[in-house]
């Protein structure tokens, strides 16, 4: 990964940014912590998404410096790591597993703080491959955590990390436009925009330029091999609630694939429909009711 100043210089006036967009649990896609997860679970997985969206608001700051925000999320591994000087965010999720007989999947916060770090200082990523190994910190510890909560074995991995990786990438290209405009990133394929003769500017236009458009359906094109990986995961998955919740999951993840590819995401805001949360809904129903296939 390098900076993107490194390929071409942002525009010098690039147009009006829109009010930034909430990131708290109310723009999610997806459901955190639900009523799915047993109710033993449920503390220290909020727990968990607190500490993460506290890492993410803090890396997204525009009104702080890189080298403020590098310090805040030091202070997080810190208090992640059990030193009394760290922040009382990493402390208390740090208590939270213990309370459930979990101590030491705080870990898995602690491994997202390398994508955080690598967002501060604006890394681009120069390939697919790249972009992948990125999404391996910023959102693969997610379900490692879940599944780690739930007792589930090392035969979940490679399923809940083509999960994670492929949600991580659709909702990058959902806020192609903001990411660009508000914190100069870009989390496009930088060899597939130069092959498709696309201009990185471009991303603070109103619309995809027929050049973005070719790279953006190639990125959805990538993802429907994780799309099919992650299909397989419920039936791994042992524990009944976890296997509903990651089918809703990966139902909805499905739904934005197919909206992301007939849409504009510089035009509009992309995000699942109530019918699809409703077609989700009633697939983990089913999920809660289907034995899971032996590991």
């Amino acid at each position: 990964m390098q900076k993107i100043e490194a390929i071409r210089p942002r525009p010098a006036a690039p147009p009006p940014a829109p009010p930034r967009r909430a990131r708290g649990a109310k723009a999610e896609n997806f459901p955190v912590g639900s009523l799915l997860l047993p109710a033993r679970l449920r503390a220290p997985v909020r727990t968990f998404y607190a500490v993460v969206r506290a890492a993410d608001d803090i890396a997204d700051d525009p009104g702080l410096r890189a080298e403020a925000k590098l310090a805040r999320l030091d202070a997080i591994e810190t208090g992640l790591r059990a030193d009394d000087a760290g922040d009382p965010r990493g402390h208390a999720l740090r208590t939270a597993l213990r309370g459930c007989g979990h101590g030491g999947a705080e870990a898995h916060a602690i491994a997202m703080l390398t994508a955080f770090r690598a967002d501060v200082a604006a890394r681009a990523c120069d390939s697919w491959p790249d972009l992948t190994r990125y999404c391996e910190a910023s959102a693969n510890p997610v379900g490692r955590f879940l599944l780690d909560l739930h007792g589930e074995g090392p035969q979940t991995h490679a399923a809940s990390d083509a999960l994670c990786t492929v949600l991580q990438v659709l909702n990058h290209l959902q806020d192609l436009g903001e990411d660009w405009r508000d914190l100069g990133r870009v989390y496009l394929p930088l060899d597939w925009m130069r092959e498709a003769g696309a201009d990185v500017g471009d991303l603070g236009g109103a619309t995809l330029t027929p050049e973005l458009r070719a790279v953006v359906d190639r990125a959805l094109a990538a993802c429907v091999p994780l799309l099919d990986r992650a299909a397989t995961l419920p039936g791994l998955v042992r524990a009944r609630r976890l296997r509903a919740e990651i089918r809703v999951i990966e139902t909805l993840a499905r739904a934005l694939h197919v909206r992301l590819a007939k849409a504009d995401p510089l035009a509009t805001r992309i995000r699942p429909a109530r019918a699809d949360w409703w077609r989700a809904g009633l697939r983990g129903g089913l999920a809660l009711i289907v034995p899971a296939r032996a590991a």
